[in-house]
């Protein structure tokens, strides 16, 4: 099954248009929706997850519409926000377990074994008696996954999961993420590029409510080569770089700044061409630049 979103729009009683007009085709696997904060991803997220209602527009799952048939979405959705509270005071298995009986899980033999099962997939069994409140903040986002497995769902929304996370703890994150798009549609939806890349058959790039961009990674990053150049420069020349070039990023490197300049051509002297990657093609999309060799954004209406 997929997720078909068709003209999904949302405006706040504060005029701030969080959706305008989305459209998309979610596939099985993990599904990467990627923008910056206030981009309108966790209120597509909420909708997707039956929490929030649009303006207009629809949303299916298979057959399910998402919008009129509530219920049957939640008997098959595992939902992790960004922010989610535990009881700091109670272990992570008598709180996993807590949660099986709100999800149905009655028998408590049966219950058992799938709370077992959890705290070992989500590498949490060795501290399944620890209260949650020593937990660390990767912990708290593994347990939270394991919250979201209960019942063996078909359809799993993860917000902004890997935030706050260290380096350690965001592998091992990901690493569970990457094993569940294998019997389920997962969207994680992110700020952060890395995860993306690392993770997702398919994405979308949303900024200001709408599909900027609708692509596989690799063919987005593809389309880009021959595109990308770079150079060193010193931070006082940056202002008449940019004046001069469609600069997509800069960091700085041992006290110089490195720019990165979308161009079908050389931009000039000192530039070398460099091999392209998702950076470059989300900040390209994001400045307006990506294509110009006759590609554009993919809409699935399109297709």
């Amino acid at each position: 099954m997929d997720i078909q979103i068709r003209n999904l729009s949302k405006t706040y009683a504060n005029g701030v248009h969080a959706l305008k007009d989305v459209t998309l085709t979610i596939p099985r696997g993990m599904f990467g929706l990627l923008g910056p904060n206030g981009a309108g991803k966790s209120t597509l997220m909420r909708m997707i997850a039956t929490l929030q209602e649009p303006d207009q527009g629809s949303i299916h799952f298979g057959d399910i519409d998402v919008l009129r048939q509530k219920d049957r979405v939640r008997e098959t959705l595992g939902y992790l926000p960004q922010e989610f509270g535990v009881y700091p005071k109670v272990t992570g298995a008598q709180l996993l377990e807590h949660f099986a009986v709100l999800k149905g899980i009655t028998n408590r033999r049966s219950r058992r074994e799938i709370v077992d099962a959890l705290l070992h997939q989500t590498n949490l069994y060795e501290v399944r008696n620890k209260k949650l409140g020593g937990y660390s903040g990767g912990m708290r986002q593994r347990f939270g996954v394991a919250v979201a497995l209960l019942g063996d769902p078909k359809l799993i929304i993860v917000d902004e999961p890997t935030a706050g996370l260290d380096p350690a703890e965001r592998v091992r994150f990901l690493n569970l993420l990457s094993e569940l798009g294998e019997d389920a549609v997962v969207i994680l939806s992110t700020h952060i590029v890395d995860d993306v890349s690392e993770l997702c058959s398919r994405l979308a790039i949303i900024n200001k409510g709408t599909i900027l961009l609708e692509a596989e990674p690799l063919q987005a990053v593809a389309a880009m080569r021959g595109r990308i150049w770079q150079r060193v420069i010193e931070k006082t020349e940056l202002h008449e770089l940019e004046r001069a070039h469609p600069v997509i990023s800069t960091k700085l490197l041992a006290g110089r700044t490195v720019v990165r300049v979308h161009s079908a051509a050389s931009p000039g002297a000192g530039f070398d061409a460099v091999e392209p990657g998702l950076e470059d093609v989300y900040f390209s999309t994001m400045a307006g630049h990506y294509g110009g060799r006759g590609e554009r954004p993919v809409l699935e209406a399109e297709r």
